[in-house]
């Protein structure tokens, strides 16, 4: 197995603050404005754009959680049991701005999962997708994201590592890995 970097720690600083530096000039102080974080890997990516937005604006950011491993079109097509996420959405999304956040745009199935699982939530006035990094050519689905950290080429065989630190002497970095065996 083969790993290539393609973000190290200060780049993906860098674009963790040009991405809320584009939110903040279109949401303004986010006051009609919500995140929800796409669960699993979108979690953290979500956290750290509402922390950073937080400490700029002096205000807590309204955040949630959505899973939608039930709402997927390939639902049924897995052998085994799925484990489900836990959706935490405290608030409602009616007539709201909603900013969808997940590290990987991929094919675009998890985003449209999404949407179909946050109507539970009311009716938002507008959806936007923030992503760190947009896999080009390989989207199924007609689905672009609006705000993206890095667009990158990647082979069906090589996934995108999102590795955020756990600790504070580990560092935060994006890898392209290549999973065929040689």
């Amino acid at each position: 197995m083969q790993r290539r970097l393609i973000i190290d720690h200060h780049q993906l600083d860098l674009t963790l603050q040009r991405l809320c530096q584009e939110l903040i000039e279109i949401h303004g102080d986010f006051k009609e404005t919500v995140i929800l974080g796409l669960q699993p890997r979108g979690k953290a990516l979500a956290e750290r754009v509402a922390a950073r937005l937080e400490v700029w604006l002096g205000k807590k950011i309204p955040i949630g959680y959505l899973d939608g491993t039930f709402y997927r079109d390939d639902f049924r097509r897995k052998s085994g049991p799925i484990k489900a996420n836990s959706t935490e959405v405290p608030f409602l999304v009616e007539d709201k701005k909603v900013i969808l956040i997940d590290d990987v745009l991929y094919t675009g199935r998890s985003v449209r999962a999404a949407l179909d699982a946050m109507i539970a939530f009311g009716r938002p006035e507008k959806v936007e997708l923030l992503v760190l990094i947009d896999r080009k050519y390989t989207r199924e689905l007609p689905i672009e994201a609006n705000y993206v950290g890095r667009k990158v080429n990647t082979l069906a065989s090589e996934r995108v590592l999102v590795a955020w630190a756990e600790k504070q002497d580990q560092e935060n970095s994006i890898w392209i890995i290549d999973n065929l065996e040689e």
